[in-house]
Formats: structure tokens, C-alpha cells, sequence
């Protein structure tokens, strides 16, 4: 069997994957702070380590995937007073939003979802752990982490003390001892989220409330932890450092895997730039399912732009592949052994999507093994998930002129049938203006022995 082999950002290399325990891979990713609708930017990882996560439980009888919700931050209570709603009103619409988003991009729900205002308690016991072993502090209401008492802070960013402090844009505060010193928990105004604890009334820090939660559910140290490139310092930095210190272990996570930005017709996504676009927008209007294909045109840990020509011509590869595998019947064993080895090296989906197209055109010459495969294979990557006339018909807002003339598929059949009549009439020049007629209304017909099947363009 193939050996799965991950670059792993702790080491700078790729590796081999060893699991801890081969019957159970354990998985952590960084989910969303739910204040608003995710961007495209944040779709990336969703779907990359969605693809990870499904290759991994073809390999393993075990995999427990885990995906928090920050649900306290202050840039919730921010938006909730901007808005003039409630905390909890902001976060259960959010959290609705968000898996509305997740699905549409054909993610899978991950095992556990954790709140992490359900975990308060652990990351009190966890914080409380911290000051008896001497790695924090009280001071001023606040308990903070003192970065100095462990010995390899900065292994994962591979920064030097100067650079972190310099890249933290550390708040500058009396009650620090150290300038790196980083929150684990801060107190509360009345006008905000707070718990009682043995340091008063407040709330957790960021970093804190994933340690807590990864270790409740995953234990000590589990296989992978997943996330953003822009998560590695400081976040994922103070979860290591915070992890290893109170649990007296070397790491948090065997192996760290970082995606790249996304950028927006070569300019990094930026809300200063207004270029950040949702995912209920990009949907909207080129479908989820060719959302999803543009993420995974480009390696996971390489810069993609996700511009209108990346779209159109995910969605064209999309129309390619529905065509090849047709009304073929899906079959989970049929995987392809050579898309299977891409996706093995360290997630090369587009060496697997290059694949998908080999075996489209080997369908296309009439070779059913290779359209079974096909499926299957596309199933790995979320892809294909539909039957290929609902595909064809669905169209996307993008390009669909027919969405805007209100012709629906009813009335497209009938223009097909009335052409149909003609041609049987011998009246090609009225089946001509048909066919015309429908090309206008950006509907693509596709003639065989067997009928006419149409798609939107």
C-alpha cells in the first residue's frame, strides 16, 4: 500500500504519516469565529482538509474529525452591538449561516463540533494547571501565559523572540512581565460575556479555547492538527506552547498542515481592499459544487487566485466530467489506484482532478470501467455528487442567460419537442431557429442516436 505523506509545518519537510494509533487517526482543524458569513478565503481549508479527512477513512477504520466554533470573541461582541442584537442571537444565526455555507460546498459535518462556550470549565482546569506548574500568571484581573518558561516557544513559526513580538502586535501592558506574555483569560465588563472564576468575572483568550477543546475530545496529543497559513503564529504557536506545558508533553500534534491565501485576481483578499467575497455569493452565482473545484484546482499550500477565469473554468471541467460518467452507477470500490497516489502525495488534487479528466476521456471513448472509476474517484473529492442531467439543467447565474429570460425547464423541454416535430416535419429551418433561439437563451443541445439531452452553459 501506498504510504500517505503530509508536508508537515512543524518540520518544514514532507513525511511520511504515521498515526499514533493506526485503528484511530485523530484530526483537529480550526473552525469559525461566528460573527459574520465566511468568505471564500475561509472556505479553502474547509474543503481541503474535508478531502484529507475522506482519504484518511479509506485508510483507516477510525478517523475522529474535529472542527470548533469560537462563539466568544470580541469580534462578536463587536458585531452584535453594531447590529443591536444579542450575543446569542448573532452566534445561532451565524452558526445556521455557516453550516448552510459548509453544505453547499459539499463538506461533510465534521464528528465533533464543539462550542467553545461549552468548555469554559476545561479551560479554567487547563489555565488553573498552567499557574501551579509556574507557565502563568495572575496579574491586574487578567492570567497570562509567560512565554519565557518554555524552553522551544517558536518551534512551529520558526521565529525568533524579536520577529513574534514584532508579528504579534503585542499589546503593550503594565501587568505583562514579559512583552510575548499572551492572555489565557481577561476579565469582563457587565455589558459582556463573563464567567465567575478563581481570577473574577471574565472570559477565555483565543488560543486557550482551542487547547482546551482538542484535548477534551482528542486527547493529549493526537495525530493532525489543520488550519490557515495565517493561524500559524500566534495561534497556533500559544495552543502548542500552552498544550505541551500544562500536559508535560514534547507536542500537542504529530503533524501540522497549514493551507495557502486565496487571492482575488492576484490580490490578496482584504476587507480594506473590498474584495472579500462570500461564499453565499460565489454560490449563488456559480454553484457550490464549482466553488469547491476551483479550491482544489491548486495545492493546498500554494497561493490560489480564485478569479472569474478560475471559475468559469472549473465549472467547464465540471461540465467535462458529468458528461464522461453520465447515469453510470456509483460503486465506493472502484476507486482509481493513480488518482488514489495523488492524493497520497501530500494532497496533490490537481494531479488527482488531471487524473479525473484521463479517465473522462477514456469513458468518453465508451470504456465503462474507466466512468466507473471516475465517479468513484470524484467522490473522494466531494466532486460529482449529483446525477449529470440534474448538472446539466441546473445552469449557474453567471452565465445562465435563460435564469433571466425565466425560461425554466419546462419550457426549454417543450422548444425540444416542438425541434424534434420539426426536424421530423423536415422543417429544418424552423429546428434551426429553435436551436437558435435556445443558444441565446445560453442552453447547450447535445444530439445523439439516442435523443437530445440539453445543459445550461
Amino acid at each position: 500500500m501506498t504510504v500517505l505523506r503530509l508536508h508537515n509545518t512543524l518540520t518544514r519537510k514532507k513525511e511520511d504519516f504515521v498515526p499514533i494509533d493506526p485503528d484511530h487517526v485523530r484530526v483537529y482543524a480550526c473552525g469559525p469565529t461566528v460573527y459574520g458569513r465566511i468568505h471564500v478565503g475561509n472556505a479553502r481549508p474547509i474543503v481541503v482538509f474535508d478531502v484529507l479527512v475522506r482519504l484518511l477513512r479509506l485508510r483507516h477504520s477510525k478517523v475522529t474529525y474535529v472542527r470548533n466554533i469560537t462563539d466568544v470573541d470580541d469580534k462578536i461582541n463587536v458585531r452584535a452591538s453594531e447590529r443591536g442584537i444579542q450575543i446569542d442571537e448573532l452566534c445561532a444565526e451565524t452558526i445556521e449561516t455557516f453550516h448552510q455555507d459548509t453544505a453547499r460546498l459539499g463538506a461533510l459535518a465534521p464528528d465533533i463540533e464543539p462550542r467553545a462556550t461549552h468548555h469554559i470549565a476545561e479551560m479554567q482546569a487547563m489555565i488553573t494547571t498552567l499557574i501551579e506548574k509556574g507557565h502563568a500568571y495572575e496579574a491586574d484581573g487578567h492570567v497570562l501565559f509567560q512565554v519565557s518558561t518554555m524552553d522551544h516557544y517558536g518551534a512551529l513559526s520558526k521565529r525568533s523572540m524579536d520577529d513574534m513580538i514584532a508579528g504579534a502586535r503585542v499589546e503593550v501592558a503594565p501587568y505583562k512581565r514579559e512583552p510575548a506574555d499572551f492572555i489565557l483569560w481577561k476579565p469582563s465588563s457587565d455589558d459582556q460575556p463573563g464567567w465567575d472564576s478563581p481570577w473574577g468575572r471574565g472570559r477565555p483568550g483565543w488560543h486557550i479555547e482551542c487547547s482546551a477543546m482538542a484535548k477534551t475530545y482528542l486527547g493529549e496529543v493526537f495525530d493532525i492538527h489543520a488550519g490557515g497559513l495565517d493561524l500559524i503564529f500566534p495561534h497556533h504557536e500559544n495552543e502548542i506552547a500552552q498544550s505541551c506545558c500544562a500536559h508535560d508533553q514534547l507536542k500537542m500534534a504529530h503533524y501540522w498542515l497549514h493551507n495557502g491565501f486565496v487571492t482575488m485576481n492576484d490580490e490578496k483578499m482584504s476587507k480594506s481592499l473590498g474584495n472579500i467575497i462570500s461564499v453565499t455569493d460565489a454560490a449563488d452565482q456559480y454553484r457550490g459544487e464549482t466553488l469547491r473545484a476551483a479550491l482544489l484546482s491548486a495545492h493546498y499550500r500554494a497561493p490560489l487566485d480564485l478569479s472569474d477565469s478560475a471559475m468559469r473554468d472549473a465549472r467547464n471541467g465540471l461540465d467535462r466530467l458529468y458528461r464522461a460518467v453520465g447515469d453510470i452507477v456509483f460503486d465506493a470500490d472502484k476507486i482509481d489506484a493513480g488518482f488514489t497516489d495523488c492524493l497520497l502525495d501530500d494532497l496533490n488534487t490537481p494531479a488527482a482532478i488531471a487524473r479525473l479528466h484521463e479517465l473522462a476521456r477514456l469513458a468518453n471513448k465508451g470504456d465503462t470501467s474507466a466512468a466507473i472509476a471516475l465517479k468513484a474517484s470524484a467522490s473522494v473529492l466531494g466532486l460529482l455528487q449529483q446525477d449529470a442531467e440534474s448538472w446539466a439543467k441546473a445552469g449557474d447565474a453567471a452565465t445562465d442567460v435563460a435564469t433571466a429570460d425565466g425560461m425554466d425547464d419546462a419550457a426549454i423541454d417543450a422548444l425540444i419537442e416542438a425541434r424534434k416535430q420539426a426536424r421530423a416535419n423536415r422543417d429544418f429551418a424552423k429546428a434551426d431557429e429553435i436551436r437558435d433561439q435556445l443558444t441565446d437563451a445560453g442552453i447547450i443541445l447535445e444530439d445523439s442516436a439516442d435523443g437530445t439531452v440539453w445543459r445550461r452553459r
